[in-house]
């Protein structure tokens, strides 16, 4: 009789964990990996990973560590967003209460280079004190869950880019709303810095491949407040796509005795 297939799950919501299971999935075959994506669901996805998809949260750690025992899960790589804290410290102890090997990926943070004029905090409060010192008109990257920390600051102006049209009102005094999802070329970055006059970028230190941004910000010599990371949870993690799948490799070698899920 067949064993069943290595059953893998993968956080996602990034360019990277949808390249991680294109790529596991033309590595393996079906009857020897099986890979579920799971994504919050906050926005629809407009290109579906390939593989089984999955929408929605779990209900914290104790929803997933019964969703990875109940779907037989063997890993899970979290792939999610570098600020998706949450989401990762509720994985790394889902998968210590269930018995699963979990891998992060994560990729490298941006680093400011020659030309760049950064501002680094350590989160969106300090970076709403940076703004008052010189900042007048303001371009905000940073997601509708950060504007509550800027809401104080009723003499900046703001251009807030969001993924969906806001279905309440913004707590922001003075802005402008774009509705856009990347990618984004630095062409247009620098044609919204140019026509509203911003003189300050605020961005999450995401990293990847998204720095058109930050590109147009330096040709424009504007100022970058750039948001740091939050910590991520103890645990193995890789920079690259291949290195996860490096690590998937190793763990399809091992016995099915040896995975440690719990039953």
């Amino acid at each position: 009789m067949p064993a069943d297939p290595f059953r893998l799950l993968i956080l996602g919501g990034t360019t990277e964990a949808a390249r991680l299971a294109a790529a596991a999935l033309k590595r393996w075959p079906p009857d020897r990996l099986a890979v579920i994506t799971s994504q919050a669901g906050r926005i629809a996805p407009l290109n579906p990973p390939p593989g089984a998809l999955r929408v929605g949260g779990f209900g914290g750690v104790a929803g997933l560590a019964a969703y990875l025992r109940d779907q037989a899960i063997d890993a899970l790589i979290d792939a999610t967003h570098p600020f998706a804290a949450v989401v990762s410290q509720n994985a790394a102890e889902a998968c210590r209460q269930s018995g699963v090997a979990r891998l992060m990926l994560i990729r490298p943070p941006w680093q400011p280079g020659v030309g760049d004029r950064w501002t680094e905090v350590a989160d969106m409060a300090a970076a709403a004190v940076a703004l008052r010192q010189e900042s007048r008109r303001v371009f905000l990257t940073t997601g509708p869950g950060a504007l509550p920390a800027f809401s104080n600051l009723s003499d900046i102006w703001f251009l807030l880019r969001l993924f969906q049209p806001p279905a309440t009102p913004l707590p922001i005094a003075q802005h402008a709303v774009v509705v856009a999802r990347p990618p984004f070329t630095v062409a247009t970055e620098a044609a919204l810095i140019s026509q509203h006059r911003i003189d300050t970028l605020v961005s999450k230190n995401s990293g990847g491949p998204t720095d058109a941004k930050l590109a147009a910000a330096r040709a424009a010599g504007i100022r970058v407040v750039m948001v740091a990371r939050p910590a991520a949870p103890e645990g193995e993690r890789v920079a690259t796509v291949a290195e996860a799948l490096d690590w998937l490799a190793a763990r399809l070698q091992e016995p099915a005795s040896a995975r440690g899920r719990s039953t």
